[in-house]
């Protein structure tokens, strides 16, 4: 296969957590960009957007199934992706306690444990599990949060939601120190407070206003090996 062929393969990217919101638009603004791209949702939820755009772009955009807080599903998603090469993987799964207003002396056990497991543990045990999927010269990137910030937490709340965050970033960065010989760029994303389901109404960003800021960092950072904690502008976040 000669140069030019392999320059002209459309890149490929991997969304874990694709069906709405942030990872929704993610996948239609990496179309734009003329890349494939490959997303998950979780099954029993009926056809999503992500089901609308592989309809309307099938050779362009795939769907899979997975839910990330079953390890059986991510054994499962890496058996049927086994051969297959992603430039970017993006892990964009997570959710909030149902009261993000309580205190750490407030949350029920089930809660945090529930916050813990689908925001810190299960991104991890997807990454671990796919990494090999991503060339040397590709991306392992995960969604985190500003509020995962150590440094920056001046004002507390959303207490439980910051602890799942910063135990994802301090899980990502041993991921990092575990690689530390790779080429590969790693990402901690902060979107910014952006106005879903998981945000809220009073987010300070659209969508429009967040996710092609995150994609241009995305492709931008696959040139810089090692791990960064950026902004939806590009920004480095105080750890």
């Amino acid at each position: 296969m000669s140069h030019a062929t392999r320059s002209a393969r459309p890149s490929t990217i991997l969304i874990v957590g694709a069906s709405r919101g942030l990872g929704y638009a993610m996948a239609a603004e990496f179309l734009t960009k003329g890349w494939n791209v490959v997303g998950t949702v979780r099954a029993g939820h009926g056809p999503t957007l992500l089901h609308a755009l592989a309809d309307a772009f099938p050779h362009s955009v795939e769907v899979e199934t997975l839910d990330i807080t079953r390890p059986d599903q991510i054994d499962s998603l890496r058996a049927r992706l086994s051969n297959r090469v992603f430039d970017i993987l993006f892990v964009n799964a997570g959710t909030t306690n149902p009261d993000p207003t309580q205190t750490i002396g407030e949350v029920s056990t089930a809660d945090f444990a529930n916050l813990m497991i689908t925001n810190a543990l299960s991104p991890m045990r997807v990454v671990e599990q796919l990494a090999d999927l991503v060339p040397a010269n590709g991306l392992i990137g995960v969604m985190s949060s500003g509020q995962g910030s150590i440094a920056d937490n001046e004002s507390g709340q959303r207490e439980v939601y910051r602890g799942s965050k910063a135990a994802l970033n301090q899980l990502m960065r041993s991921f990092a120190a575990r690689h530390a010989g790779s080429q590969r760029a790693m990402l901690l994303m902060a979107p910014g407070w952006v106005r879903t389901e998981l945000g809220g109404p009073e987010g300070r960003l659209s969508i429009e206003e967040s996710v092609p800021g995150v994609v241009e960092v995305l492709m931008a950072k696959q040139k810089r090996p090692g791990l960064e904690f950026l902004d939806y502008r590009g920004r480095t976040v105080r750890w």
